[in-house]
């Protein structure tokens, strides 16, 4: 049985969760309500994941924390028991609902198999190792250019001769570092078919550039495969409804994966001053009193729909196609 089959042939009807910390795994089952624990290292992961395979259960949830549970979720998918890493907000409003507000890792890992069998979480496979190197070195880069400009703030503010000394020491180390990352970003993309293929698409919009490309490939694998309603809400960037009653309140948007909105709004900057059909859509919305940033959100939007229309279809970029006027 390969790896995507086992990862949704869970028959069991007890659920898993899995609550990780630095040093330990706590495991609770629902409904039993058993629980146990091992140490966070290669052994120990080892031996809970071998007992959890007897359990026979129909998912193992673990809370997304900081990439702390990745190696525990490869060793869980590496056996074929079904697995998912959730979102540690949607737990905690979950056991806030049902009343739990004590809070202990074998309290949290109970939480989590109860929200998996109350919710009815699906199974979901973690990224091929390709993206997730990809992702790592993308998160990286970002990493570095905000500790560059932290640095440069630094040095605007700075008279002490020594101390300006350091911090250009440190600006150059930084960009020699963001150089290097760059490059092997380069080979990265060039080296992978898919990830080839899908940054030469998304190049193709004016506006888009290679850093939103990269995002877009290390952390949205989904685009090209939803509607263009889904792949909104997925990044965020859907407005969600405020209202109660008679009162008609303003749409926010909420959730969703901040690393590719965030180059989602860099790009659109860009394609409102650039790109002819999103620049078109900026000015209608400002002209009809729509404030810059609702109106830069509703070019994402757009410029999303457009790429993900692009990619469905592995067609580069036409002014007058229908993904560009859609």
């Amino acid at each position: 049985m390969d790896k995507e089959s086992a990862m949704s042939t869970g028959t069991g009807t007890q659920c898993g969760g899995i609550d990780v910390s630095k040093d330990r795994l706590d495991v609770g089952i629902w409904p039993s309500g058993e629980t146990f624990s091992d140490s966070n290292d290669a052994a120990g992961r080892k031996r809970l994941a071998q007992r959890l395979v007897k359990l026979n259960l129909r998912i193992v949830v673990l809370e997304s924390t900081g990439r702390l549970e990745v190696p525990m979720a490869l060793e869980l998918q590496e056996l074929g028991i079904p697995c998912r890493i959730v979102n540690p907000r949607q737990v905690r409003d979950f056991a806030r609902a049902t009343g739990r507000l004590a809070k202990t890792d074998r309290i949290d890992a109970l939480v989590l198999a109860h929200f998996a069998d109350a919710m009815g979480v699906e199974p979901k496979a973690l990224p091929d190792a390709a993206r997730r190197e990809l992702r790592a070195l993308v998160i990286r880069r970002a990493q570095l250019i905000e500790a560059k400009l932290a640095e440069e703030n630094r040095l605007q503010g700075e008279l002490v001769k020594d101390v300006r000394k350091s911090l250009k020491a440190s600006i150059v180390w930084l960009e020699r570092q963001i150089a290097a990352l760059d490059r092997n970003l380069d080979r990265t993309i060039k080296g992978h078919p898919e990830f080839r293929a899908l940054s030469e698409v998304v190049q193709s919009v004016p506006g888009v550039g290679p850093q939103t490309a990269r995002m877009i490939a290390a952390s949205l694998p989904e685009l090209g495969t939803l509607t263009r309603q889904k792949i909104a809400a997925l990044v965020g960037i859907a407005p969600l409804n405020h209202d109660s009653g008679k009162v008609q309140g303003r749409r926010f948007c909420w959730g969703g994966r901040a690393e590719v909105r965030c180059a989602l709004y860099m790009a659109a900057l860009v394609a409102a001053r650039h790109n002819p059909v999103i620049r078109a859509l900026y000015v209608r919305l400002r002209a009809k009193g729509k404030a810059a940033k609702v109106a830069l959100v509703a070019c994402m939007r757009k410029l999303l729909t457009i790429l993900n229309a692009m990619v469905r279809d592995g067609a580069p970029w036409r002014q007058t196609s229908p993904a560009a006027t859609a």
